[in-house]
């Protein structure tokens, strides 16, 4: 179905400007809650968002991009897609399935002289995409057992809130960079907030790294 509708969208921007250049994968939404009180749809429902829609509509491009040999294709992931946090193993799940898939799938389309960026961005401040996550926790059930580990890992939640600072619009700076920078580099973090985490899961050691995040989600 996303697959025909982006043939359907795509026809009508070639046919009105003649091509296409670029192709952004945005759509997404983040589950929040333990694992274990979520259900089989609701984990259907992530990854149909976050990585099949994305496949279907980069798959419906591709014969128009490899005719022209060129074009630039920019999945927008997340920090979630670099490092696990708790209470978010589905969205992280999701976005590390579609960090994996544009790596891999950016040294095959290289051969046919396309793209693939991924963009990281963090915590932005004027989108809804937290109000979402919220109200997907809302309705979501707490299996027992999990109560204290809960209320611990919402207040880390909370300071990590605070550090938030970018906007939209800085998010979208860096898709257009991505989009029109000419080189080939894959991965751009897109907001500070995440920095650190970022830099601690690609630059110290697995030991160090581990040692960071469960003393900080310790209950």
């Amino acid at each position: 179905m996303a697959q025909r509708r982006g043939r359907h969208a795509y026809g009508d921007g070639i046919d009105r400007f003649g091509g296409i250049d670029a192709v952004v994968n945005n759509a997404g939404f983040g589950l929040f809650g333990i694992f274990e009180g979520a259900s089989r749809e609701k984990i259907q429902e992530q990854f149909d968002v976050n990585v099949f829609g994305v496949m279907d509509v980069t798959r419906a491009i591709l014969a128009h991009f490899r005719a022209r040999r060129s074009g630039t294709i920019v999945n927008v992931s997340s920090g979630a897609g670099v490092f696990g946090l708790p209470m978010i193993s589905l969205y992280n799940a999701s976005k590390f399935a579609l960090e994996g898939f544009s790596e891999s799938l950016s040294y095959e389309l290289a051969s046919q002289g396309i793209t693939v960026k991924i963009v990281e961005p963090g915590g932005v401040l004027d989108t809804k995409f937290g109000a979402r996550s919220s109200d997907e926790f809302g309705n979501a059930s707490v299996p027992a057992g999990y109560e204290d580990f809960v209320v611990a890992t919402g207040k880390v939640f909370e300071g990590l809130r605070a550090s938030r600072h970018a906007s939209s619009e800085d998010v979208a700076k860096v898709i257009f960079e991505a989009t029109t920078d000419g080189t080939d580099r894959l991965r751009y973090v897109a907001t500070e907030d995440i920095q650190p985490l970022v830099r601690a899961r690609r630059e110290s050691s697995e030991e160090a790294y581990m040692g960071l995040m469960r003393e900080r989600f310790r209950n």
